[in-house]
């Protein structure tokens, strides 16, 4: 029992994290219709920025015990590419996904190259900051403190984002420019604007889940395409352009490859797999997604 309590805390860890890069893929796309493979690279750009400020920070004297908001800001400073990297990518707004694809694939790659040309090729990690908000005990198991604040953090983003489309002016400009772009410029919207916004939110979102991970796991610049397969897994599973289907998805994901290391490591991803392709089979626009008229 004290096993299975720790490998389901890891799974929701994973799927925290997960649920931040494919809510900024979700909302790129429910928004934008622009299948963004970079949103790898910003995660693997958060992570990398995030064991730079906190590695610095760590040096200064900062307590470990303030790494959280630290790593926070330090991933949400990836937003800063964001409107450069949407003024490019509206080359292929009106053009076949294949277009959208290749140029964000293309982008995947150069920033794997800069991140290399950076930080280097060699694994790197905050130290000291996960064993520093200790355990707690649940019976026999052990879970490390820092990833329930993960959760946590994930869980207050998700609630945040839902207020923020349903409840301000500027969430219902963009539903409504969701809904019917053509529309929403006709009425006044300046689209280019909510676009940028957008975009910006997205990279904002993808950056903090890669410096939300460090103190746990090594930053490596293959790890942007690693999130991108994952990331696409949670959307086909929840349904593109559903930020509630990014957050089942995230978490069926997350708990499938916890529960797969345990009873058998080998098929860890090909469990992830075998629902995706279930999920195509039976229900194509995935379990939250509507399908299409």
């Amino acid at each position: 029992m004290a096993a299975l309590i720790e490998v389901l805390a890891a799974g929701l860890f994973h799927a925290a994290v997960l649920f931040l890069v494919a809510a900024g893929l979700q909302l790129v796309f429910g928004v934008q219709r622009i299948l963004n493979l970079a949103c790898g690279s910003f995660y693997a750009l958060g992570a990398y920025l995030g064991v730079t400020a906190g590695g610095l920070a760590l040096g200064a004297g900062l307590s470990p015990l303030l790494a959280l908001p630290l790593l926070v800001l330090a991933g949400a400073a990836v937003a800063a590419l964001g409107p450069p990297v949407e003024r490019l990518l509206r080359l292929v707004y009106d053009r076949d996904e294949s277009f959208q694809l290749l140029l964000t694939f293309a982008l995947v790659l150069m920033f794997q190259d800069l991140i290399r040309m950076g930080w280097g090729s060699q694994p790197q990690q905050v130290e000291g900051v996960y064993l520093a908000y200790g355990q707690v005990q649940l019976g026999a198991a052990r879970i490390p403190v820092w990833n329930l604040l993960v959760l946590a953090a994930a869980i207050a983003i998700a609630g945040g984002l839902g207020l923020f489309l349903q409840r301000t002016d500027f969430g219902r400009i963009l539903r409504a420019t969701a809904e019917n772009r053509r529309m929403a410029a006709s009425l006044g919207v300046d689209t280019g604007r909510v676009y940028a916004a957008v975009f910006t939110l997205g990279t904002a979102l993808g950056g903090i889940g890669g410096a939300l991970v460090v103190p746990a796991a090594a930053a490596v610049p293959e790890k942007a395409v690693e999130l991108v397969v994952e990331a696409f897994a949670v959307v086909v599973i929840g349904g593109l352009g559903s930020m509630p289907g990014a957050l089942a998805g995230a978490a069926i994901v997350g708990l499938l490859r916890a529960g797969a290391l345990l009873v058998w490591p080998e098929l860890e991803l090909l469990a992830v797999y075998a629902v995706v392709v279930a999920v195509l089979l039976l229900r194509p626009a995935g379990l939250f997604g509507r399908p299409a008229a």
